[in-house]
């Protein structure tokens, strides 16, 4: 921690290489496929060609091929180094047990495949240096049981090494950048919303640094090209990759065999084995973060930070090391190990305060956590659609149909919603009604607010044809991944985003009970129920209820009365174990859940997408001038 420390004096918190290990290595190993794609270009494999081919790129062409050829060497280098300190890191911080241990085995293979795809590099370039690395391997392989002895019999004297073989070297410098890409996958895997680059300084910063050793210190052949007939002098070792290879002549090779697969288990093996940092954390603790009011389950040894972000909460971060403080949250209750952290990230005084970071913080307990919303990243892009269809579904409901240019799409996820930019650049805020597997469109419904500036708009002046400025996708309101039967809760046209949550999860094959209730005024102010009546007939697993709280005479209402909750209650006396959804005005909202709650309706399963004119827009609209 002393050494980032001084990193940070140096590059700042959010440009500390330290914080950016992994995604520098990643960035290398960009650098090294490029590179190598260039070189291959101008490269002969045949072993009586590949030496001049090298030479010719090196110094014909030392402006490119030259610079290209040290980029790669200094590159393998590089990201050797930095997958060690990766490594390192995460062992000094604890950060390898549980969950992580997949992580930290693939991050060992990773490392080993590098290492050995470097040695493999050595060769193809077939100078003296070369001819000591082909010999020295192959006495080394040599010594177990299954060669005995006949490896080395294709490097005894000059002509023993054909081109087939030399081919069989080139092909496996080129197939293992194929299986190192596919493991670097999967090891990102267990890393919620992981960056495989590091920010854009530091890739011009790592970048530069190789251009500058390639021109200050060039890469070159060793010693004219490999001639079995002597024995290699006077040649410029790398002791950083080959370092392993010099101990075959200062030891028995069978006893390195030992200690270098040893070595390797043993690294395997590191997250079973002591000292365990942890003992006093449970196997799984609930967390509940405020104010999205959403409860998360934590894996052992998982930090706050990645235990909501695997789960879908939009929580602010940076540097995911404890370096930045950008993730900085409040314990509200529960216990909590802060874990590590650099001290300017998180004072003392701050810690008494029951403040910690969340990329650092590990829940020992079921915990609430408040973060600040207003401090989350967000990648919301703005739009231009027109107006396709304008559909009058009663008499203060429309339904606009939008369609952006082109075969341009929007990714979105049910239940969140846009926001309309109007001419002075004030916002108002619909829920996309249509399916994500409709992102070719967005269907919205609008109800006629009384006064409404754009609401009126829409009604009396919108036709096809006009443009519409929007931005999006914004919001977190979505079906979350459980087991639990589900309540939707709908007021008016909070219709809208339920119908794009029940059409995606019959897309996904959701199998979970589903229960609609849909509370309006009059039965006039029921659009579209025949939707819902049809899913009930197709899907065993939904079931709609409408609620009219005041039904006129002439409507001859025979279903179900009074307000929307009391059905539910009158269904479901005990609440707890459903997730319940609500969608509909801040009133309704504020109306229902103290009655949920208290049938047993969890804090942490009870979501909503309460909204008025433009209240979820508010954090949104441009300052006043």
């Amino acid at each position: 921690m002393r050494v980032e420390n001084v990193f940070n004096l140096a590059f700042g918190d959010k440009l500390n290489p330290f914080y950016h290990l992994g995604t520098i290595s990643f960035w290398q190993f960009w650098l090294l496929v490029g590179t190598g794609f260039y070189l291959y270009i101008f490269a002969d494999t045949g072993v009586h060609d590949a030496f001049e081919s090298v030479e010719a790129i090196t110094h014909d062409q030392w402006w490119a091929g030259g610079i290209m050829r040290s980029i790669h060497r200094y590159a393998t280098d590089g990201m050797i180094l930095t997958m060690f300190l990766h490594l390192i890191r995460h062992f000094a911080y604890d950060r390898y047990r549980g969950f992580r241990a997949f992580s930290w085995i693939t991050g060992v293979v990773l490392l080993v495949l590098v290492y050995v795809a470097g040695i493999n590099g050595f060769m193809l370039v077939w100078d003296k240096l070369a001819q000591f690395v082909v010999v020295a391997v192959a006495e080394w392989f040599d010594v177990l049981p299954m060669f005995n002895g006949t490896v080395i019999r294709n490097f005894l004297y000059e002509g023993s090494v054909n081109s087939r073989l030399f081919t069989l070297l080139a092909f496996i410098h080129l197939g293992a950048p194929l299986i190192v890409v596919f493991i670097m996958w999967v090891h990102v895997q267990r890393v919620p919303r992981a960056h495989i680059n590091p920010p854009i300084p530091i890739r011009y910063a790592v970048t530069l640094m190789f251009i500058a050793l390639s021109l200050i210190k060039p890469v070159l052949s060793q010693g004219g090209e490999a001639d079995f007939s002597v024995v290699p002098t006077n040649i410029g070792f790398d002791w950083f990759e080959l370092g392993v290879l010099a101990l075959v002549y200062e030891m028995d090779p069978l006893k390195l065999w030992y200690l270098v697969v040893g070595a390797g288990i043993v690294f395997v093996l590191v997250p079973w084995l002591p000292p365990k940092r942890h003992g006093a954390a449970k196997a799984e603790a609930a967390i509940t973060f405020h104010p999205a009011n959403r409860a998360v389950k934590q894996r052992f040894d998982e930090t706050i930070l990645d235990a909501g972000l695997r789960q879908d909460i939009n929580l602010p971060y940076e540097c995911r090391n404890g370096g930045c403080g950008v993730c900085k949250c409040t314990v509200l209750a529960g216990k909590v190990d802060p874990g590590l952290y650099q001290p300017n990230a998180l004072s003392a005084e701050e810690l008494a305060q029951g403040k910690v970071l969340a990329c650092c913080a590990t829940a020992l307990e079921d915990v609430e956590i408040e973060y600040d919303a207003s401090a989350v990243r967000t990648n919301i892009k703005e739009y231009t659609a027109s107006v396709v269809e304008l559909t009058r579904l009663t008499h203060d409901v429309m339904r606009v149909t939008l369609k952006l240019p082109g075969s341009e799409r929007i990714q979105f996820k049910a239940g969140q919603y846009i926001n309309i930019i109007l001419d002075d650049g004030q916002r108002r805020a619909f829920s996309f009604a249509n399916p994500p597997h409709y992102g070719d469109i967005i269907e919205l419904q609008i109800r006629l607010m009384p006064g409404g500036r754009f609401t009126t708009h829409v009604f009396e002046g919108m036709k096809v044809g006009d443009a519409v400025r929007f931005e999006g996708p914004i919001g977190d309101f979505t079906l979350r991944e459980s087991d639990r039967p589900i309540v939707f809760v709908a007021g008016a046209t909070g219709f809208a985003p339920v119908k794009s949550m029940v059409e995606d999860a019959f897309r996904r094959g959701i199998k979970r009970p589903i229960h609609l209730y849909w509370g309006v005024r009059q039965l006039k102010d029921l659009y579209l129920p025949e939707l819902p009546q049809q899913w009930a007939k197709e899907h065993a697993n939904f079931h709609f209820v409408p609620v009219i709280s005041e039904p006129a005479p002439e409507d001859h209402w025979t279903g179900r009365t009074g307000m929307v909750h009391e059905a539910i209650l009158a269904d479901f006396p005990e609440l707890k174990g459903h997730e319940i959804y609500a969608c509909g005005s801040v009133r309704m909202v504020e109306a229902i859940f103290p009655f949920l709650k208290a049938h047993g309706a969890e804090d942490g399963q009870c979501f909503s997408d309460a909204f008025t004119l433009s209240a979820r827009s508010m954090a949104l609209q441009p300052q006043a001038k």
